[in-house]
């Protein structure tokens, strides 16, 4: 029964051909130059063979492990039975790539059994050729160390993974509560709208007191099952009385100490949907941190906004000198700007400008969308 495919694992790719462009001819004239290998034409085989193993230790690391190892299993029963001494060449050491693979993108029971053939392998392998105890435990440990790598970096990258899903999360938790602190304003307006149409509809047609109602009705609801939804965002916290802040606030980025902030404002402004308002002065606001934090000998930074039929544009830049480590590892804000900006259905892009410093480019649509 085929080994079930190991969910989210990479394609293979053009290093896996290097590899093997590596490791053939090197088996191949090993087997034709050594001749203190026993059964050179079978060991050649094997060998050459166990090379392609190296292309599906991603998708298949456990299947990959146990070919591996298993042939080695039964090439060291051979030597015992035969006493024909080691049989194997120096090339197959290429397997510790084998055992990186199966920690890093093997489930924990695959791990457990691809560890225990791995071991087999290894006690057969000195039976066969024990050459004492310290080469035996040596090449023990080399054996365990890519586990352990494969094993690390596996945590390592979860944990990014998991970060960045915290961060992508916090972003759509603080949209949310943009959004209902916009759009429940409005909402607001219409219940209070509603009730005093019924009042003045007394002297109206009885069609126009039935529309009041639902309008009522529908608007108030929709207000309590927003307030439903978004508060368990909110966790305890009561929402702001104050405004979101938006293009028209971007002169508050000037304020403090480091680079001079320079705020540009162009086209047509007028219809930002709240969301997007809101949006454009967080990413904004974001970038002007990171340049202050992390670009290097900065003296300005700019902020240029720019609007026109259906889309928003904004560009941050600095002069400082760009650092690509300095601006991304370890952070997440842009992670953050990103998400935002694919939220409301546009784009954001971030790097080292062509001339100097570091560039932000956010294109939004002016009404906005939630995905």
């Amino acid at each position: 029964m085929a080994e079930p495919r190991v969910p989210n694992a990479p394609r293979r790719v053009w290093r896996d051909w290097v590899l093997i462009a590596a490791f053939v001819p090197t088996a191949v004239l090993e087997g034709v130059l050594r001749e203190d290998v026993a059964w050179r034409p079978l060991s050649l085989i094997v060998a050459v063979s166990l090379v392609f193993t190296l292309l599906w230790r991603r998708t298949y690391p456990l299947a990959m492990v146990a070919l591996a190892f298993g042939s080695f299993v039964i090439l060291d029963i051979v030597s015992l039975i035969v006493s024909a001494g080691p049989i194997g060449l120096y090339t197959m050491a290429f397997v510790l790539i084998l055992a990186y693979a199966l920690a890093r993108w093997g489930a924990g029971r695959e791990l457990a059994i691809g560890l225990g053939t791995m071991l087999l392998a290894a006690v057969l392998g000195a039976v066969a050729d024990f050459t004492g105890v310290v080469d035996t435990v040596v090449g023990t440990l080399v054996l365990l160390f890519p586990v352990s790598l494969g094993i690390s970096v596996r945590y390592w990258s979860s944990t990014r993974l998991r970060e960045l899903d915290q961060v992508k999360l916090r972003e759509r938790a603080q949209l949310a509560r943009e959004l209902h602190d916009t759009v429940g304003h409005h909402v607001s307006a219409i219940a209070i709208r509603a009730q005093a149409g019924q009042l003045l509809a007394s002297t109206q047609p009885t069609a126009a007191m039935d529309a009041l109602e639902v309008i009522e009705r529908e608007a108030s609801r929709a207000l309590a099952e927003m307030r439903s939804v978004v508060g368990g965002l909110r966790d305890g916290e009561s929402a702001p009385l104050t405004p979101q802040p938006g293009v028209a606030d971007l002169e508050r980025l000037a304020a403090g100490d480091g680079p001079r902030v320079h705020i540009d404002r162009s086209g047509d402004l007028d219809d930002l949907a709240p969301s997007v308002d809101a949006a454009i002065y967080r990413i904004a606001q974001e970038s002007v941190t990171n340049a202050v934090r992390h670009a290097a000998r900065a003296t300005r930074i700019d902020v240029c906004v720019a609007g026109d039929v259906d889309l928003v544009r904004v560009t941050i830049t600095d002069d400082g000198e760009a650092s690509v480590n300095g601006r991304s590892a370890g952070g997440y804000g842009l992670v953050g700007m990103a998400e935002r900006a694919t939220l409301l259905g546009g784009t954001l892009d971030a790097g080292p400008d062509a001339d100097r410093g570091w560039r932000v480019d956010a294109v939004l649509p002016k009404v906005g969308s939630t995905r």
